[in-house]
């Protein structure tokens, strides 16, 4: 069944941006088939970090797509804090930290500076528009409107430098912090107004305002509802069930040594426990297996 709420390709040009609104891409089966850039004149149709126009021009909004495909690189949206997690353009050895194609990195280091320089710093600060692939095909999803920085992490903790290595070789990328704003609708008359540089004009969402001229943050905080999985949800998948057969098989009738197995499985794959002590076969008050799990600055030793 088609989303009824989902606006059509041709009707991209004059759309408000709705939190979670999908935007359908086109069906010429090229790249102009892409939403973003007749949802926002002069967006390209491809990369994550889009700016419109070159980086030369001053930069009146960034779109930031989020495919989800990059296990190394892992976009994260955080709906308890409204936290947006963003890896930036460079992600292949041999190329320094800001000479990416498209300037991402160099672009983003300007914006958090300018974030910390105060009402006057922040006002050169364009919107940053996120977007991700709801499924198959070119649709798009509006997940927000970020601000750069969080008002939970200290100074200097909102764009980090980090190393990582492929193929043997080492090379840096930026990790980027930014904050969804709560605003459901971000009106077409404030894009407009946005693209004759009028960033802080009178349809301009009051917790952008705020944000300019106080620095303010104000979250789009969404928790989880309550939600008991059923049945089916809780099985594994059917692609892990040759594995688990094996681990069964090896370990049947010997459930006391599947225990230890287990305590170690789960210390090498979660690198903030700290020890487990797998409780004796008898007398153990239904438990299996005591340890530490490191929590604060701790954990990241």
């Amino acid at each position: 069944m088609a989303d009824e709420r989902a606006v059509g390709f041709s009707e991209l040009a004059t759309a408000d941006l709705v939190l979670e609104r999908i935007y359908k891409g086109g069906s010429a089966g090229h790249a102009g088939d892409g939403p973003l850039g007749r949802l926002l004149p002069g967006v390209g149709n491809q990369g994550g970090f889009r700016p419109p126009g070159p980086l030369k021009d001053s930069v009146k909004l960034v779109v930031l797509y989020t495919s989800g495909a990059e296990p190394d690189w892992p976009d994260a949206l955080d709906p308890h804090t409204g936290t947006f997690t963003y890896f930036i353009d460079n992600r292949s050895p041999g190329r320094d930290l800001h000479d990416t194609p498209r300037r991402g990195n160099q672009l983003l280091r300007d914006v958090f500076e300018r974030a910390a320089a105060g009402p006057a710093g922040r006002a050169q600060v364009p919107p940053f528009f996120l977007f991700d692939k709801p499924g198959t095909g070119r649709d798009v999803r509006f997940r927000g409107l970020l601000a750069p920085g969080s008002g939970l992490l200290g100074s200097g903790e909102d764009l980090i430098a980090i190393w990582r290595t492929a193929r043997g070789q080492r090379f840096q990328n930026y990790r980027a912090r930014f904050t969804v704003l709560d605003v459901h609708t971000v009106p077409r008359s404030w894009i407009e107004q946005l693209r004759a540089g009028e960033p802080v004009g009178g349809h301009c969402p009051p917790t952008w305002r705020t944000w300019v001229q106080a620095g303010t943050y104000t979250p789009l905080l969404a928790p989880s509802t309550v939600k008991i999985r059923s049945r089916e949800e809780q099985q594994p998948a059917k692609a892990d069930m040759p594995l688990l057969e094996r681990v069964c098989v090896h370990f049947g009738g010997r459930s006391d040594e599947f225990e230890y197995f287990a305590a170690d499985l789960w210390r090498m794959s979660e690198p903030k426990v700290d020890k487990i002590d797998v409780t004796r076969p008898w007398r153990d008050g239904g438990r299996d297996a005591v340890g530490e799990y490191l929590i604060g600055p701790a954990a990241a030793r």
